[in-house]
């Protein structure tokens, strides 16, 4: 198991912890061992459920178990995931969803479902190279993300979840075809003039979508009135054209002179190390809900790019920003054999969180 560093310290490398390991015999037998808990290894099953997927079951539970119960168990949860002790979380709300966060991943005992992930394909237009990020996400503590392009879309996936937003969520949607100017140094720090232009952009975007709706409702009329079907070949043309102008467009972007950049008043930052210049923005919205994935919504904010490493994410309606940092381990076999191999992985993650 890859574990992120401990919050809020995105840019330290990740954690390696071993789950099971397999000792493979003679005559194509094997014998596996769960490495969970802190007794040493003891005997395990691995089970092939299907083409890319595998499941662990700990066949000793009672060696996961501590001496001193589940309070031990939890302090001792609580020092190597968080790198912190039960004495230094002062904050009520954050000690519930630490405390659900451990009461959630400990009940299984290493009995667990594993599915293949897949890399984001690159391609040379892209903004920055695709691949997966460590981000600060609150009380929730530090959470994997996999950035992805879309043509004029980039999509961040949530690898690991929380309480409120489980994984395989789409945490934030970047409208590459919408950058935000950002005020000057002073009036940046001003939230409310922040706000004020994005919500413009917010507005602008809501009036194309009306516009290109109204627009294809025409098209659907005049092509009726003249007993004519649409070409398929036309209309994939044209929206070929139209995502390789947007793709132009963003290639034109992805250099421009980097600006000062700092966070409004008020914005709640769990990391104040971020970078003070960043190259370019864009308009953005982040998925929020209640514990369970309850009234789930997307709300607006601003995606900031600060190097080909680090982007950051304002949280308009929650005062909020997160900071997110590449991880650079090398994992071997991991590339899509298609894009649609790819998007089909994203919309199965996506449908097993939901």
């Amino acid at each position: 198991m890859y574990l992120p560093p401990h919050d809020p310290h995105v840019d330290d490398p990740m954690r390696f912890k071993p789950l099971f390991r397999i000792h493979l015999m003679e005559r194509k037998c094997a014998t596996v061992e769960c490495m969970y808990g802190h007794k040493g290894p003891h005997n395990g099953h691995i089970q092939i459920v299907k083409k890319d997927e595998f499941s662990t079951k700990c066949n000793q539970t009672d060696h996961h178990r501590m001496s001193g119960g589940r309070q031990e168990e939890f302090r001792t949860w609580l020092r190597e995931e968080w790198g912190r002790t039960l004495e230094d979380i002062f904050h009520e709300h954050m000690q519930e969803l630490i405390l659900m966060k451990f009461i959630y991943t400990s009940q299984y005992d290493n009995c667990l479902t594993y599915r293949r992930i897949y890399l984001p394909p690159s391609s040379p237009d892209d903004l920055i190279q695709p691949g997966l990020f460590k981000g600060t996400y609150g009380s929730h503590g530090l959470e994997i993300v996999m950035l992805s392009f879309h043509g004029k879309k980039a999509k961040g996936t949530k690898i690991t979840g929380d309480p409120n937003i489980p994984a395989g969520q789409q945490t934030v949607e970047i409208d590459l075809a919408h950058p935000v100017q950002l005020p000057d140094i002073e009036n940046l720090r001003d939230f409310s003039e922040l706000s004020r232009i994005v919500l413009e952009v917010q507005e602008q975007i809501r009036r194309e979508e009306q516009e290109r709706e109204q627009r294809q409702e025409e098209e659907e009329h005049s092509q009726q009135a003249a007993s004519q079907p649409a070409s398929p070949l036309g209309g994939e043309g044209a929206e070929e054209e139209e995502t390789a102008a947007g793709a132009e467009g963003t290639a034109q972007d992805k250099a421009p002179a980097s600006q000062p950049f700092v966070l409004p008043m008020g914005v709640i930052s769990r990391n104040e190390d971020y970078p003070r210049t960043c190259r370019i923005c864009f308009y953005g919205t982040g998925l929020i809900a209640g514990h369970g994935f309850t009234s789930p919504e997307r709300t607006p904010g601003v995606f900031v790019l600060f190097d080909d490493d680090r982007f950051g994410f304002i949280w308009l309606d929650l005062k909020s920003f997160s900071l997110y940092s590449r991880i650079k381990v090398s994992f071997q076999n991991a590339q899509a054999p298609s894009r649609e191999a790819f998007d089909e992985m994203l919309k199965n993650i996506q449908s097993l969180a939901t």
